[in-house]
């Protein structure tokens, strides 16, 4: 079975460069996770649990290799517990983040928005320029930005916004979350094996017992970690869409 991962990872890198096509290779191995100099890696999630579920592993991946890793909360998930304030709410799924970024060896920040009421406004660009920047970071994650819950295309465009107003400085990619009922329309450019990480990925999230983990891994999560590693030829994958700029080609 070794054998014929391997075999299968090949038989795509050297198909898509056979027909010029951009072949699905780790995003970390592109990026020399590996390499000896310290890097800085943000993530930008709507609520506590998204960052984890979306892109946990790779998140994960970075950390273990000595890369420092911020998730920034856009907000801390008020109107997601039925039958509790958001006051009650926020400060169960505020310590959950927290407790999930002690696996994933994150730094966690909440940027302060309302779950569900989340605002996209020049103050609002101004102050997640201001938090991404005050990490200066060499890679950014955030959600896809078409995806059918506000918050998350709120998350994606204040990013995006960001970005275009630092002239670009740090690489720019967006994770999937849901697919088919949150995030759509999506086609990776990148694929990352998590295969080591996984389960850390999945303790992660199972931080967030007032989200049901179960029910998170049951809207296609699972079924999307086993398909992106089949993509890659691996046995867990997470995949990525990355920002293109001006002047900027697609991957090399």
């Amino acid at each position: 079975m070794k054998q014929t991962i391997f075999s299968r990872r090949n038989f795509v890198k050297n198909t898509g460069s056979a027909l010029g096509l951009l072949p699905f290779l780790p995003l970390s191995e592109k990026l020399k996770i590996n390499e000896a100099v310290n890097k800085k890696i943000v993530c930008v999630g709507g609520h506590p649990d998204d960052p984890e579920s979306g892109c946990g592993g790779t998140l994960a991946r970075f950390a273990n290799e000595g890369h420092d890793v911020t998730i920034i909360y856009l907000t801390t998930g008020e109107a997601g517990i039925e039958n509790k304030s958001h006051a009650e709410a926020a400060a169960i799924r505020k310590q959950e983040a927290i407790d999930a970024c002690k696996i994933l060896n994150a730094k966690p920040v909440f940027a302060g928005q309302i779950d569900g009421d989340t605002i996209m406004n020049n103050d609002w660009v101004a102050k997640m320029q201001q938090l991404i920047g005050a990490e200066n970071p060499d890679l950014v994650f955030t959600h896809w930005p078409v995806d059918s819950h506000k918050d998350h295309q709120i998350a994606s465009l204040l990013v995006i916004q960001s970005w275009l107003r630092v002239q670009q400085k740090f690489p720019l990619y967006f994770f999937e979350v849901c697919a088919g009922e949150q995030t759509m329309g999506f086609h990776p450019t990148d694929i990352v094996d998590i295969s080591g990480t996984q389960e850390q990925k999945r303790k992660a999230v199972y931080c967030h017992t007032s989200q049901d983990p179960p029910g998170i891994y049951s809207c296609g999560h699972a079924s999307m970690e086993d398909f992106r590693g089949r993509e890659l030829g691996v046995k867990a994958g997470e995949g990525f869409v990355k920002m293109i700029g001006k002047g900027q080609g697609g991957l090399t």
